[in-house]
C-alpha cells in the first residue's frame, strides 16, 4: 500500500509561476482514466486560494486512498473554484483517448469562476488531431509532483472517476468494476471474455479479445 508522503513545497512553485507569469489567477487541471477498458475519462480543474492548507497533498497516486477522500472535501472547501468534467466511453471511441483527455481537460477549465488567466497542464500533449487545450497554458511534465493546483485537481480527477466506477459496479456487478476501475487487470479480460463488453466499455480498447 502507498504511505502518505509528503511533498516538496508544491504551492511556492505555483506562487513562482504567478510571478514569473504575471498572472493573479492561477489554475491546474489533470484526467484520470486514460488506460482502462472501460468508463470515462476524467478531468477536473481547480483555482486554489494563496494559503490553502491542504495536509500531504500530492500526486493522487502517492496518496492512499483514504487521505485521498480526506483532500476531495478539503480541496472543494478551499478552492477559490473547482470542476470536474469527463468524456463518455462512446466519445472516447469516435474521438480516441488523446483527444478524449485534451477534451475533458478543456471541458473541466471552461466550468471555472472565474476564468483562469493561465493553466497548468500536467503532461507534454496539449492537443491531439481535433481537440486541444485552448485557454493559455503551461505544459509541466509529472505536474502533479511539482505544482499544488494539479495535485489538487489529480485528487478531483481520481477521486470522482473511482467513484463514478464504483456506481457502474453496482449496475454491472459481473465484471467487478470496484476491484479493477476497468483497468486491463487478468480478472478483467476473463471477465470481458465470459460475458462479453457492456454499454460502459470502451469498444476501441478491445481489440485483445
Amino acid at each position: 500500500m502507498n504511505k502518505d508522503v509528503e511533498p516538496v513545497d508544491l504551492y511556492q512553485w505555483d506562487a513562482q509561476v504567478r510571478v514569473q507569469s504575471q498572472v493573479e489567477v492561477l489554475a491546474g487541471v489533470d484526467e484520470a482514466g486514460a488506460g482502462p477498458l472501460a468508463g470515462r475519462v476524467y478531468a477536473a480543474a481547480v483555482i486554489l486560494p494563496q494559503g490553502a492548507e491542504l495536509p500531504y497533498l500530492n500526486d493522487s497516486k502517492k496518496v492512499t486512498p483514504r487521505r485521498r477522500d480526506l483532500l476531495f472535501d478539503l480541496i472543494r472547501e478551499q478552492a477559490v473554484s473547482w470542476s470536474v468534467a469527463w468524456v463518455e466511453p462512446e466519445e472516447i471511441d469516435q474521438l480516441d483517448i488523446l483527444n478524449s483527455r485534451m477534451l475533458a481537460m478543456q471541458r473541466a477549465i471552461d466550468q471555472l469562476n472565474p476564468a483562469p488567466q493561465m493553466v497548468l497542464v500536467d503532461g507534454n500533449r496539449d492537443h491531439g488531431s481535433c481537440c486541444a487545450i485552448t485557454t493559455p497554458h503551461q505544459l509541466v511534465v509529472k505536474g502533479d509532483a511539482h505544482s499544488a493546483s494539479i495535485a489538487a485537481a489529480s485528487i478531483l480527477a481520481k477521486v470522482s472517476r473511482d467513484r463514478y466506477m464504483e456506481e457502474m459496479a453496482k449496475a454491472y456487478p459481473q465484471y467487478a468494476f470496484e476491484k479493477h476501475k476497468g483497468y486491463p487487470t487478468k480478472l478483467h479480460y476473463e471477465l470481458l471474455r465470459q460475458y462479453g463488453p457492456c454499454p460502459i466499455h470502451r469498444r476501441s480498447f478491445l481489440k485483445k479479445l
